[in-house]
Protein backbone atom coordinates (compact mmCIF):
# COMPACT_ATOMS: atom_id res chain seq x y z
CA UNK A 1 0.00 0.00 0.00
CA UNK A 2 1.02 3.92 -0.42
CA UNK A 3 -0.53 6.89 0.64
CA UNK A 4 -3.51 7.78 -1.16
CA UNK A 5 -4.62 10.84 0.69
CA UNK A 6 -1.55 12.83 2.47
CA UNK A 7 0.04 9.93 4.36
CA UNK A 8 3.75 8.58 4.56
CA UNK A 9 6.37 7.10 6.27
CA UNK A 10 9.27 7.95 8.53
CA UNK A 11 12.52 7.68 10.88
CA UNK A 12 14.36 9.73 13.67
CA UNK A 13 18.00 8.32 13.78
CA UNK A 14 18.25 8.40 17.11
CA UNK A 15 20.52 5.58 19.20
CA UNK A 16 18.18 3.61 21.52
CA UNK A 17 18.96 4.15 25.30
CA UNK A 18 20.79 2.65 27.34
CA UNK A 19 19.16 0.93 29.80
CA UNK A 20 19.85 0.30 33.54
CA UNK A 21 21.20 -1.60 35.27
CA UNK A 22 24.50 -2.37 34.07
CA UNK A 23 24.45 -6.14 34.50
CA UNK A 24 24.16 -7.83 31.23
CA UNK A 25 23.43 -11.06 29.91
CA UNK A 26 24.20 -13.10 26.69
CA UNK A 27 21.87 -14.42 24.15
CA UNK A 28 21.70 -17.58 22.00
CA UNK A 29 24.16 -15.92 19.48
CA UNK A 30 26.62 -14.94 21.80
CA UNK A 31 26.01 -10.96 21.62
CA UNK A 32 25.89 -9.13 25.26
CA UNK A 33 22.79 -7.00 25.83
CA UNK A 34 21.54 -5.06 29.09
CA UNK A 35 19.63 -7.60 31.78
CA UNK A 36 17.20 -5.76 31.43
CA UNK A 37 16.43 -6.91 27.41
CA UNK A 38 17.71 -10.22 27.86
CA UNK A 39 14.30 -12.38 28.26
CA UNK A 40 13.74 -11.02 24.43
CA UNK A 41 16.81 -11.18 22.58
CA UNK A 42 17.76 -14.25 24.29
CA UNK A 43 14.08 -16.53 23.78
CA UNK A 44 13.59 -19.50 22.33
CA UNK A 45 10.75 -19.33 19.33
CA UNK A 46 8.43 -22.40 19.41
CA UNK A 47 7.52 -23.38 15.75
CA UNK A 48 4.91 -25.32 14.67
CA UNK A 49 3.82 -26.54 11.39
CA UNK A 50 1.24 -24.08 9.71
CA UNK A 51 0.74 -24.89 6.21
CA UNK A 52 2.53 -26.70 3.26
CA UNK A 53 6.38 -26.55 3.96
CA UNK A 54 5.27 -23.44 6.62
CA UNK A 55 6.52 -23.14 10.30
CA UNK A 56 4.55 -20.47 12.33
CA UNK A 57 5.64 -18.90 16.04
CA UNK A 58 5.17 -16.39 18.37
CA UNK A 59 7.94 -13.98 19.44
CA UNK A 60 7.91 -11.15 22.37
CA UNK A 61 8.51 -8.24 22.78
CA UNK A 62 8.39 -4.76 24.81
CA UNK A 63 5.47 -2.90 24.87
CA UNK A 64 8.23 -0.02 25.37
CA UNK A 65 11.86 -0.65 24.09
CA UNK A 66 12.57 2.79 26.82
CA UNK A 67 10.95 0.40 29.88
CA UNK A 68 10.86 -2.99 29.32
CA UNK A 69 9.06 -3.74 32.32
CA UNK A 70 6.02 -1.66 31.06
CA UNK A 71 4.61 -4.67 29.50
CA UNK A 72 4.79 -7.19 26.50
CA UNK A 73 3.19 -7.62 23.15
CA UNK A 74 3.47 -10.21 20.45
CA UNK A 75 4.60 -10.54 17.15
CA UNK A 76 3.84 -13.30 14.71
CA UNK A 77 6.18 -15.04 12.42
CA UNK A 78 6.08 -17.63 9.43
CA UNK A 79 9.39 -19.39 8.09
CA UNK A 80 9.63 -21.27 5.10
CA UNK A 81 12.87 -23.08 5.41
CA UNK A 82 15.48 -23.25 2.92
CA UNK A 83 15.21 -25.77 0.05
CA UNK A 84 18.92 -25.69 -0.52
CA UNK A 85 22.26 -25.13 1.28
CA UNK A 86 21.24 -22.78 4.48
CA UNK A 87 22.71 -19.11 4.70
CA UNK A 88 20.56 -17.92 7.65
CA UNK A 89 17.45 -16.11 7.73
CA UNK A 90 15.88 -13.38 5.43
CA UNK A 91 13.24 -11.31 7.12
CA UNK A 92 10.86 -9.50 4.53
CA UNK A 93 8.50 -6.82 5.11
CA UNK A 94 5.78 -5.79 1.98
CA UNK A 95 5.21 -2.30 2.87
CA UNK A 96 2.42 -0.38 4.20
CA UNK A 97 2.90 0.47 6.39
CA UNK A 98 0.28 -2.20 8.18
CA UNK A 99 0.99 -4.89 5.42
CA UNK A 100 1.85 -8.16 6.75
CA UNK A 101 4.99 -9.75 6.36
CA UNK A 102 3.23 -12.71 7.53
CA UNK A 103 0.28 -13.24 5.01
CA UNK A 104 3.14 -12.40 1.86
CA UNK A 105 5.12 -15.08 2.92
CA UNK A 106 2.01 -17.69 3.46
CA UNK A 107 0.32 -16.46 0.87
CA UNK A 108 2.27 -15.67 -1.74
CA UNK A 109 5.95 -16.64 -1.58
CA UNK A 110 7.12 -16.78 -4.84
CA UNK A 111 6.02 -13.29 -5.52
CA UNK A 112 7.74 -12.34 -2.00
CA UNK A 113 11.14 -13.60 -3.25
CA UNK A 114 12.80 -15.65 -6.19
CA UNK A 115 13.37 -18.80 -6.19
CA UNK A 116 16.91 -18.69 -5.57
CA UNK A 117 16.75 -17.09 -2.10
CA UNK A 118 13.92 -19.43 -1.00
CA UNK A 119 16.67 -22.32 -1.34
CA UNK A 120 19.43 -20.53 0.29
CA UNK A 121 17.68 -18.94 3.15
CA UNK A 122 14.81 -19.55 5.70
CA UNK A 123 12.54 -16.60 4.24
CA UNK A 124 10.61 -15.24 7.46
CA UNK A 125 7.90 -13.04 7.02
CA UNK A 126 6.37 -11.17 10.24
CA UNK A 127 3.55 -8.95 11.21
CA UNK A 128 5.03 -5.33 12.32
CA UNK A 129 3.65 -4.15 15.74
CA UNK A 130 0.50 -2.90 15.44
CA UNK A 131 -0.59 -5.19 12.79
CA UNK A 132 -2.19 -8.12 11.51
CA UNK A 133 -1.65 -11.38 13.67
CA UNK A 134 0.44 -9.16 16.25
CA UNK A 135 -0.42 -7.39 19.02
CA UNK A 136 -2.77 -4.94 16.95
CA UNK A 137 -4.32 -1.93 16.32
CA UNK A 138 -8.19 -1.80 16.66
CA UNK A 139 -10.25 1.13 15.98
CA UNK A 140 -13.66 0.20 14.35
CA UNK A 141 -16.00 -2.96 13.41
CA UNK A 142 -16.74 -3.26 9.32
CA UNK A 143 -19.65 -0.94 8.89
CA UNK A 144 -17.80 1.76 10.62
CA UNK A 145 -14.73 1.60 8.65
CA UNK A 146 -17.32 1.92 5.60
CA UNK A 147 -18.40 5.23 7.05
CA UNK A 148 -15.41 5.81 7.41
CA UNK A 149 -13.37 5.26 4.42
CA UNK A 150 -16.55 6.23 1.92
CA UNK A 151 -18.49 8.41 3.78
CA UNK A 152 -19.11 12.21 2.19
CA UNK A 153 -17.39 14.57 4.26
CA UNK A 154 -20.00 18.08 3.77
CA UNK A 155 -19.08 21.32 2.31
CA UNK A 156 -16.60 22.35 -0.32
CA UNK A 157 -13.12 20.98 -0.07
CA UNK A 158 -11.07 23.21 1.25
CA UNK A 159 -13.72 25.64 3.15
CA UNK A 160 -13.89 25.61 6.61
CA UNK A 161 -17.17 23.89 6.45
CA UNK A 162 -15.08 20.48 4.71
CA UNK A 163 -12.08 21.24 7.15
CA UNK A 164 -13.92 20.85 10.25
CA UNK A 165 -16.18 18.06 9.28
CA UNK A 166 -13.05 16.31 7.98
CA UNK A 167 -11.44 16.87 11.63
CA UNK A 168 -14.09 15.74 13.42
CA UNK A 169 -14.26 12.28 11.27
CA UNK A 170 -10.84 12.07 11.83
CA UNK A 171 -11.32 13.05 15.70
CA UNK A 172 -13.75 10.39 16.44
CA UNK A 173 -11.53 7.86 14.43
CA UNK A 174 -8.56 8.33 16.42
CA UNK A 175 -10.61 8.33 19.63
CA UNK A 176 -11.73 4.61 18.58
CA UNK A 177 -8.39 3.46 17.89
CA UNK A 178 -7.26 4.73 21.51
CA UNK A 179 -10.34 3.18 22.77
CA UNK A 180 -9.56 -0.37 20.83
CA UNK A 181 -5.94 -0.54 21.34
CA UNK A 182 -4.71 1.04 24.50
CA UNK A 183 -1.31 2.19 25.45
CA UNK A 184 0.09 0.43 22.48
CA UNK A 185 -1.38 2.90 20.28
CA UNK A 186 1.43 4.85 21.19
CA UNK A 187 4.10 2.39 20.75
CA UNK A 188 3.67 1.66 17.34
CA UNK A 189 6.33 4.06 15.43
CA UNK A 190 8.67 2.86 12.62
CA UNK A 191 11.53 3.14 15.65
CA UNK A 192 9.89 0.62 17.58
CA UNK A 193 9.27 -1.96 14.83
CA UNK A 194 13.26 -1.92 14.07
CA UNK A 195 14.24 -2.23 17.32
CA UNK A 196 11.72 -5.37 17.15
CA UNK A 197 13.41 -6.34 13.81
CA UNK A 198 17.14 -6.61 15.89
CA UNK A 199 15.47 -8.70 18.48
CA UNK A 200 14.02 -11.19 16.03
CA UNK A 201 17.31 -10.97 14.50
CA UNK A 202 19.08 -12.72 17.72
CA UNK A 203 16.14 -14.94 18.23
CA UNK A 204 16.36 -16.51 15.23
CA UNK A 205 20.23 -17.04 15.53
CA UNK A 206 21.94 -14.51 13.04
CA UNK A 207 24.78 -12.47 14.64
CA UNK A 208 23.59 -9.76 11.15
CA UNK A 209 20.48 -9.13 9.74
CA UNK A 210 19.54 -10.27 5.84
CA UNK A 211 16.29 -8.14 5.03
CA UNK A 212 14.56 -7.08 1.66
CA UNK A 213 12.26 -4.21 2.06
CA UNK A 214 9.62 -3.35 0.18
CA UNK A 215 8.49 0.35 -0.37
CA UNK A 216 7.83 1.35 3.60
CA UNK A 217 9.68 -1.81 4.05
CA UNK A 218 12.57 0.46 2.92
CA UNK A 219 12.01 2.88 5.42
CA UNK A 220 12.06 0.27 8.50
CA UNK A 221 14.84 -1.23 7.26
CA UNK A 222 16.97 2.17 6.62
CA UNK A 223 15.68 3.20 10.63
CA UNK A 224 17.17 -0.36 11.28
CA UNK A 225 20.44 0.21 9.89
CA UNK A 226 20.63 3.77 11.64
CA UNK A 227 20.03 2.04 14.61
CA UNK A 228 22.25 -1.38 14.35
CA UNK A 229 24.54 -0.29 11.65
CA UNK A 230 27.13 -2.84 13.03
CA UNK A 231 24.15 -5.38 12.47
CA UNK A 232 23.68 -4.80 8.96
CA UNK A 233 24.61 -7.75 6.84
CA UNK A 234 22.62 -7.75 3.52
CA UNK A 235 20.02 -5.13 2.98
CA UNK A 236 18.04 -4.67 0.32
CA UNK A 237 15.36 -1.86 0.33
CA UNK A 238 13.34 -1.83 -3.12
CA UNK A 239 11.39 1.15 -4.08
CA UNK A 240 13.16 3.54 -1.43
CA UNK A 241 11.57 5.91 1.05
CA UNK A 242 13.70 9.18 1.26
CA UNK A 243 13.53 9.54 5.53
CA UNK A 244 14.06 13.16 5.29
CA UNK A 245 10.78 14.20 3.44
CA UNK A 246 8.16 15.96 5.54
CA UNK A 247 5.02 15.09 5.29
CA UNK A 248 4.25 17.90 2.39
CA UNK A 249 7.06 16.63 0.53
CA UNK A 250 5.86 13.05 0.71
CA UNK A 251 2.04 13.85 -0.37
CA UNK A 252 3.92 16.34 -2.91
CA UNK A 253 6.25 13.54 -4.29
CA UNK A 254 3.65 11.20 -4.44
CA UNK A 255 1.09 12.94 -6.17
CA UNK A 256 3.43 13.74 -8.71
CA UNK A 257 4.36 10.19 -9.17
CA UNK A 258 0.84 8.91 -9.17
CA UNK A 259 0.13 11.86 -12.01
CA UNK A 260 3.03 10.32 -14.12
CA UNK A 261 1.96 7.10 -14.09
CA UNK A 262 -1.20 8.25 -14.90
CA UNK A 263 -0.03 9.93 -18.01
CA UNK A 264 2.44 6.69 -19.44
CA UNK A 265 -0.87 5.04 -18.77
CA UNK A 266 -3.58 7.50 -21.00
CA UNK A 267 -0.14 7.42 -23.62
CA UNK A 268 -0.42 3.32 -23.66
CA UNK A 269 -4.26 3.69 -23.84
CA UNK A 270 -4.38 6.32 -26.75
CA UNK A 271 -2.15 4.28 -29.00
CA UNK A 272 -5.02 1.34 -28.84
CA UNK A 273 -7.88 0.45 -30.29
CA UNK A 274 -10.21 0.21 -26.86
CA UNK A 275 -9.52 3.23 -24.85
CA UNK A 276 -12.54 5.15 -22.99
CA UNK A 277 -10.40 8.21 -23.60
CA UNK A 278 -9.43 9.89 -27.18
CA UNK A 279 -7.48 13.21 -27.80
CA UNK A 280 -4.40 14.09 -26.72
CA UNK A 281 -2.92 13.13 -23.11
CA UNK A 282 -3.64 16.46 -21.73
CA UNK A 283 -7.08 16.52 -22.99
CA UNK A 284 -7.37 13.02 -21.29
CA UNK A 285 -5.94 14.63 -18.16
CA UNK A 286 -9.02 17.46 -18.11
CA UNK A 287 -11.69 14.61 -18.67
CA UNK A 288 -10.44 12.76 -15.50
CA UNK A 289 -10.39 16.00 -13.73
CA UNK A 290 -13.39 16.97 -14.55
CA UNK A 291 -14.57 13.47 -13.46
CA UNK A 292 -13.59 13.60 -10.17
CA UNK A 293 -14.48 17.39 -9.50
CA UNK A 294 -17.79 16.12 -10.94
CA UNK A 295 -18.06 13.03 -8.32
CA UNK A 296 -16.88 15.29 -5.85
CA UNK A 297 -19.49 18.07 -6.08
CA UNK A 298 -22.19 15.25 -6.84
CA UNK A 299 -21.14 11.57 -5.57
CA UNK A 300 -22.23 8.25 -7.39
CA UNK A 301 -23.76 6.03 -5.28
CA UNK A 302 -23.59 2.02 -5.75
CA UNK A 303 -25.87 -0.85 -5.91
CA UNK A 304 -24.91 -1.25 -2.13
CA UNK A 305 -25.86 1.75 -1.16
CA UNK A 306 -22.03 3.53 -0.64
CA UNK A 307 -20.90 7.04 -2.15
CA UNK A 308 -18.38 7.48 -4.70
CA UNK A 309 -16.71 10.65 -3.80
CA UNK A 310 -13.56 12.35 -5.54
CA UNK A 311 -11.87 10.40 -2.61
CA UNK A 312 -12.79 6.87 -3.35
CA UNK A 313 -12.47 7.35 -6.82
CA UNK A 314 -8.50 8.65 -6.97
CA UNK A 315 -8.39 5.41 -4.91
CA UNK A 316 -9.70 3.80 -7.42
CA UNK A 317 -7.51 4.97 -10.33
CA UNK A 318 -4.49 4.68 -7.84
CA UNK A 319 -5.09 0.99 -7.28
CA UNK A 320 -4.18 -0.32 -10.91
CA UNK A 321 -1.28 2.04 -11.03
CA UNK A 322 0.87 0.15 -9.31
CA UNK A 323 0.99 -2.46 -11.73
CA UNK A 324 1.40 -1.89 -16.10
CA UNK A 325 -0.29 -5.01 -15.90
CA UNK A 326 -3.21 -3.60 -14.35
CA UNK A 327 -3.73 -1.08 -17.00
CA UNK A 328 -6.45 -2.37 -19.13
CA UNK A 329 -8.31 -3.38 -15.94
CA UNK A 330 -8.28 0.91 -15.22
CA UNK A 331 -9.88 1.52 -18.64
CA UNK A 332 -12.95 -0.84 -18.01
CA UNK A 333 -13.02 1.10 -14.55
CA UNK A 334 -13.21 4.75 -16.35
CA UNK A 335 -15.59 3.21 -18.92
CA UNK A 336 -18.03 2.38 -16.33
CA UNK A 337 -17.68 5.03 -14.44
CA UNK A 338 -18.40 7.63 -17.63
CA UNK A 339 -21.86 5.37 -17.97
CA UNK A 340 -22.72 6.19 -14.36
CA UNK A 341 -21.84 2.95 -13.07
CA UNK A 342 -19.96 3.49 -9.49
CA UNK A 343 -19.57 -0.28 -8.47
CA UNK A 344 -16.57 -0.42 -11.19
CA UNK A 345 -14.85 2.18 -9.00
CA UNK A 346 -16.07 0.46 -5.79
CA UNK A 347 -14.70 -2.73 -6.24
CA UNK A 348 -11.38 -1.07 -6.85
CA UNK A 349 -11.10 0.63 -3.99
CA UNK A 350 -12.27 -2.45 -2.11
CA UNK A 351 -9.31 -4.39 -3.61
CA UNK A 352 -6.89 -1.03 -2.36
CA UNK A 353 -8.32 -1.13 1.38
CA UNK A 354 -8.85 -5.19 1.53
CA UNK A 355 -12.38 -4.85 1.77
CA UNK A 356 -14.81 -8.30 0.59
CA UNK A 357 -18.23 -8.00 -0.81
CA UNK A 358 -20.13 -9.02 2.22
CA UNK A 359 -18.34 -5.91 3.76
CA UNK A 360 -15.57 -7.74 6.32
CA UNK A 361 -12.02 -6.45 6.30
CA UNK A 362 -9.30 -8.69 5.33
CA UNK A 363 -7.35 -7.28 8.10
CA UNK A 364 -6.33 -4.49 9.75
CA UNK A 365 -4.05 -2.79 7.58
CA UNK A 366 -6.07 0.90 7.21
CA UNK A 367 -5.98 1.39 10.94
CA UNK A 368 -2.60 0.23 11.47
CA UNK A 369 -1.34 2.41 8.58
CA UNK A 370 -3.24 5.77 9.88
CA UNK A 371 -1.96 5.13 13.65
CA UNK A 372 1.63 4.26 12.14
CA UNK A 373 2.29 7.74 9.95
CA UNK A 374 0.65 9.44 13.14
CA UNK A 375 3.55 8.59 14.96
CA UNK A 376 6.34 8.73 12.30
CA UNK A 377 5.37 11.97 11.18
CA UNK A 378 4.97 15.61 12.97
CA UNK A 379 2.17 17.49 12.08
CA UNK A 380 0.63 21.03 12.77
CA UNK A 381 -2.94 22.72 13.16
CA UNK A 382 -2.49 26.06 11.34
CA UNK A 383 -5.13 25.59 8.73
CA UNK A 384 -3.58 28.54 6.72
CA UNK A 385 -0.05 26.52 6.41
CA UNK A 386 -2.54 23.74 4.89
CA UNK A 387 -4.03 25.41 2.51
CA UNK A 388 -0.15 26.60 1.35
CA UNK A 389 0.73 23.16 1.13
CA UNK A 390 -2.53 22.16 -0.42
CA UNK A 391 -2.41 25.01 -3.25
CA UNK A 392 1.76 23.81 -3.47
CA UNK A 393 0.46 20.21 -4.19
CA UNK A 394 -2.14 21.14 -6.49
CA UNK A 395 0.28 23.42 -8.32
CA UNK A 396 2.50 20.13 -8.93
CA UNK A 397 0.05 17.56 -9.79
CA UNK A 398 -3.12 19.58 -10.87
CA UNK A 399 -5.44 16.50 -11.31
CA UNK A 400 -4.28 14.05 -8.75
CA UNK A 401 -2.90 16.97 -6.11
CA UNK A 402 -6.05 18.52 -4.81
CA UNK A 403 -7.05 15.07 -3.45
CA UNK A 404 -3.65 14.71 -1.84
CA UNK A 405 -3.96 17.33 0.78
CA UNK A 406 -4.86 18.57 3.92
CA UNK A 407 -3.31 15.08 5.72
CA UNK A 408 -2.67 17.21 9.04
CA UNK A 409 -6.18 16.65 10.05
CA UNK A 410 -5.49 13.18 10.09
CA UNK A 411 -3.55 13.25 12.80
CA UNK A 412 -3.82 16.58 14.51
CA UNK A 413 -6.21 15.22 17.38
CA UNK A 414 -4.29 11.70 17.48
CA UNK A 415 -4.51 10.07 20.79
CA UNK A 416 -1.00 9.21 21.08
CA UNK A 417 1.75 12.00 20.63
CA UNK A 418 4.74 11.72 18.85
CA UNK A 419 8.09 13.71 18.79
CA UNK A 420 8.87 12.56 15.17
CA UNK A 421 11.45 14.54 13.10
CA UNK A 422 12.49 13.29 9.37
CA UNK A 423 15.75 13.24 9.13
CA UNK A 424 18.38 11.73 7.03
CA UNK A 425 19.91 7.77 8.04
CA UNK A 426 23.41 7.42 7.71
CA UNK A 427 24.43 4.36 9.03
CA UNK A 428 28.31 4.77 9.49
CA UNK A 429 29.93 1.69 9.52
CA UNK A 430 27.48 -0.46 8.01
CA UNK A 431 28.04 -2.76 5.29
CA UNK A 432 26.79 -2.33 1.59
CA UNK A 433 23.07 -1.78 1.75
CA UNK A 434 21.58 -1.71 -1.91
CA UNK A 435 18.64 0.68 -2.48
CA UNK A 436 16.63 0.11 -5.74
CA UNK A 437 14.68 2.55 -7.45
CA UNK A 438 12.43 2.15 -10.41
CA UNK A 439 12.25 5.19 -12.59
CA UNK A 440 8.21 5.73 -13.03
CA UNK A 441 7.22 4.72 -9.91
CA UNK A 442 4.14 6.09 -8.91
CA UNK A 443 3.82 4.99 -4.85
CA UNK A 444 7.51 6.09 -3.73
CA UNK A 445 9.14 7.99 -6.98
CA UNK A 446 12.51 7.28 -8.01
CA UNK A 447 13.80 10.71 -6.45
CA UNK A 448 13.36 9.37 -3.13
CA UNK A 449 15.80 6.14 -3.87
CA UNK A 450 18.26 8.37 -5.44
CA UNK A 451 18.04 10.12 -2.03
CA UNK A 452 18.38 7.76 0.56
CA UNK A 453 21.25 5.90 -1.14
CA UNK A 454 22.77 9.24 -1.00
CA UNK A 455 22.29 9.69 2.19
CA UNK A 456 23.60 5.82 3.31
CA UNK A 457 27.37 5.78 4.00
CA UNK A 458 26.97 2.43 2.19
CA UNK A 459 24.27 3.29 -0.03
CA UNK A 460 24.23 1.73 -3.40
CA UNK A 461 21.79 2.57 -6.36
CA UNK A 462 20.25 0.16 -8.58
CA UNK A 463 17.74 1.89 -11.24
CA UNK A 464 15.58 0.18 -12.57
CA UNK A 465 14.30 1.92 -16.25
CA UNK A 466 10.33 1.16 -16.26
CA UNK A 467 7.25 1.83 -14.90
CA UNK A 468 5.43 -0.10 -11.62
CA UNK A 469 5.95 -0.17 -8.28
CA UNK A 470 9.10 -1.82 -6.95
CA UNK A 471 11.40 -3.89 -9.31
CA UNK A 472 12.75 -6.98 -7.76
CA UNK A 473 10.70 -10.52 -8.64
CA UNK A 474 8.85 -8.75 -11.25
CA UNK A 475 10.78 -10.54 -14.18
CA UNK A 476 13.43 -8.34 -15.22
CA UNK A 477 16.61 -10.34 -15.40
CA UNK A 478 18.81 -7.74 -14.48
CA UNK A 479 17.14 -6.53 -11.51
CA UNK A 480 16.59 -10.18 -10.06
CA UNK A 481 19.97 -11.55 -11.37
CA UNK A 482 21.65 -8.64 -9.07
CA UNK A 483 19.96 -8.88 -6.25
CA UNK A 484 20.36 -12.39 -6.01
CA UNK A 485 24.05 -12.07 -6.65
CA UNK A 486 23.98 -9.76 -3.44
CA UNK A 487 22.00 -11.96 -1.35
CA UNK A 488 23.67 -15.29 -2.29
CA UNK A 489 26.90 -14.36 -3.15
CA UNK A 490 27.65 -11.18 -1.69
CA UNK A 491 28.40 -9.20 -4.86
CA UNK A 492 27.30 -5.62 -4.50
CA UNK A 493 26.57 -4.37 -7.80
CA UNK A 494 28.67 -0.67 -8.90
CA UNK A 495 26.91 1.85 -7.53
CA UNK A 496 24.46 3.22 -10.50
CA UNK A 497 24.22 0.24 -12.13
CA UNK A 498 20.75 0.67 -14.90
CA UNK A 499 18.75 -1.95 -15.66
Amino acid sequence: MAAAAATALVLSACVPTILQPSTSESTPTGETVDAALEPFYGQTLSWEGCGDSLDCATATAPLDWDDPSAGEIDLALVRHRATGERLGSLLVNPGGPGGSGYDFVADSLDYAVGEPLQQHYDVVGFDPRGVGRSSAVACYQPAEMDEFLFGIVEGERGSDEWIQNTLQVKTEFGAACGDGTGELLGEVDTKSAARDLDMLRAALGDDELTYLGYSYGTFLGATYAGLFPDKVGRLVLDGAIDPAAGEADVSREQAKGFESALRAYLDDCLAGTECPFSGTVDDSMDEISRLLASVDASPMRGSDGREVGADTLVTAIVYPLYSAESWPYLSDMFEAVMLGDADAALSFADGYYGRNEDGSYNDNSTESFLAINCLDYTYQSDVAVMREKAASIAEAAPVIGPYFSYGDLGCMDWPATSTAERAPIRAEGAAPILVIGTTNDPATPYTWAVALADQLDSGVLLSYEGEGHTAYNKSNECVDGAVEAYFVDGTVPDDGTTC
